[in-house]
């Protein structure tokens, strides 16, 4: 089985239409994973029907018992994360702040406080329009474990194309380099990295290049936009042909991108347009790629 991940340096280059369009074009051969936990939105173009689903619990948090507290305040003096306020005379444990460390637990001479596992977001599997298993998640507000929800999100993908004798899993990773990304690309076979040439997208598309050339991940690259600003268009070529980078395709700009998306559907699927027609070369030339 094969995983082709696709990411992007910066929000915005188009990395989830794209990806939802080659989960349109693998249809019922492939295992679909979006792994942008932080903000994820591919369910909007794949229409999921949300069969399964689940809580993810990663860390911990304080829970004062009220019943045992003595109103001592060692636990609000030690905490950093101002955590434990007093709320009408009682002290109590602000979820967005309590960083689950434990120390106040520790601290507490009553042993009034018990640390929980904390409810860190929810993951799912569903069925799409596109006759194939996407699994998907959502981040809780605040919640900072999304490497951790990630890696279950990409497990889980795995776990079902190999029940099912898929040789593709499709992974639409976080943008950025931060941990979300690492857990992204983890045990990947191949990695699309799409940009925009702006100076911004270049720049990035440098930064996000190194994370990817750490992990010995063969990679190929798509230009989104490509001839809004043909001169750094051609300064992301010029990158990709010095650092071996395959150049997959340069998609122009054009607004039916935008229609499509507006209608909830994929490039792919609103008609006949050149743009398909380069993302579908882009997608069969990823396929070999990854072999």
């Amino acid at each position: 089985m094969k995983e082709i991940v696709i990411i992007s340096g910066k929000g915005g280059t188009g990395k989830t239409s794209i990806t939802a369009s080659f989960a349109y074009l693998g249809g019922k051969d492939i295992v679909v994973a979006d792994c942008d936990v932080d903000a994820a939105d591919m369910h909007l173009l794949m229409k999921p029907d949300y069969s399964k689903s689940e809580d993810f619990y990663s860390g911990e948090i304080a829970k004062i018992d009220q019943e045992k507290c003595i109103k001592c305040g060692k636990c609000a003096d030690v905490c950093r994360f101002d955590a434990i306020p007093v709320i009408n005379n009682q002290y109590v444990v602000k979820p967005l702040n309590c960083e689950g460390c434990g120390y106040c637990a520790r601290v507490c001479p009553v042993n009034a406080i018990n640390m929980l596992p904390q409810k860190a977001g929810q993951w799912f599997i569903s069925n799409t329009k596109a006759d194939n298993v996407l699994v998907h998640a959502k981040l809780g507000i605040g919640d900072d474990n999304s490497g951790k929800l990630v890696a279950k999100v990409k497990k889980e993908a795995k776990q079902i194309a190999e029940n099912t004798n898929k040789n593709i899993t499709v992974v639409d990773g976080s943008p950025g380099i931060g941990c979300p990304v690492i857990s992204s690309i983890s045990g990947a076979d191949f990695v699309v990295l799409v940009t925009e040439p702006s100076i911004s997208g270049l720049h990035d598309l440098k930064r996000v290049y190194k994370l990817v050339e750490k992990f010995k991940i063969k990679a190929g690259c798509i230009i989104n936009k490509a001839n809004i600003n043909t001169e750094v268009s051609e300064k992301i070529k010029k990158f990709l042909k010095e650092e071996n980078i395959v150049y997959i395709s340069s998609l122009p700009y054009d607004e039916t991108f935008t229609k499509a998306m507006t209608n909830g559907q994929t490039i792919v699927e609103y008609g006949e347009s050149d743009l398909k027609k380069l993302i579908v070369e882009s997608w069969e030339k990823v396929k070999k790629l990854a072999n």
